[in-house]
């Protein structure tokens, strides 16, 4: 859980529709079924794609007051902000809402070494996926050459994620 203060709750007001979504100035984000919004984080100074991950409410509105990275792991059901056990912490230049306020990206300065995923790589996105190929068990992925920056067992132990 983040070391931040958490509040039970964090209220953003109710979406509007089509015109008044998109061209209002009210931050009103429209989170999906299960309370989330997708965010992309970006490399400040390069625009390289780091990750893809997920904010609830909390999350979003902890990035917005600290200027650093927070998310919500759908994987382990809790709050996280990023670098909190690795010390790759994502420090925020700008953050930006998409036409229907459903994904932000998020303009990041790492820390660290500078490696945003939890396998040690500076991206989360080291894999080409061939373009042409019918999809079946066989295609196979190419590796981009972003090798590992840090051993992800020896700073995050066993599991293997940021915390």
């Amino acid at each position: 859980m983040s070391s931040e203060t958490i509040r039970p709750e964090t209220a953003f007001p109710a979406p509007g529709k089509g015109a008044a979504l998109e061209e209002d100035t009210i931050l009103s984000p429209r989170f999906d079924a299960n309370g989330l919004i997708t965010c992309v984080a970006v490399d400040a100074t390069t625009g390289e794609v780091l990750m893809l991950a997920h904010m609830n409410a909390q999350a979003l509105a902890l990035t917005m007051e600290t200027g650093e990275a927070h998310y919500f792991s759908r994987s382990r059901g809790k709050l996280w902000k990023k670098g909190e056990t690795s010390g790759h912490t994502q420090k925020v230049r700008e953050m930006r809402i998409d036409c229907d306020q459903d994904a932000v990206v998020i303009q990041v300065e790492m820390g660290g070494t500078g490696a945003a995923c939890h396998t040690g790589r500076r991206s989360c996105f080291y894999r080409t996926v061939p373009l042409g190929a019918a999809p079946s068990a066989e295609v196979r992925l190419a590796f981009t050459g972003d090798a590992p920056r840090f051993d992800p067992a020896a700073v995050y132990g066993k599991d293997g994620h940021d915390h």
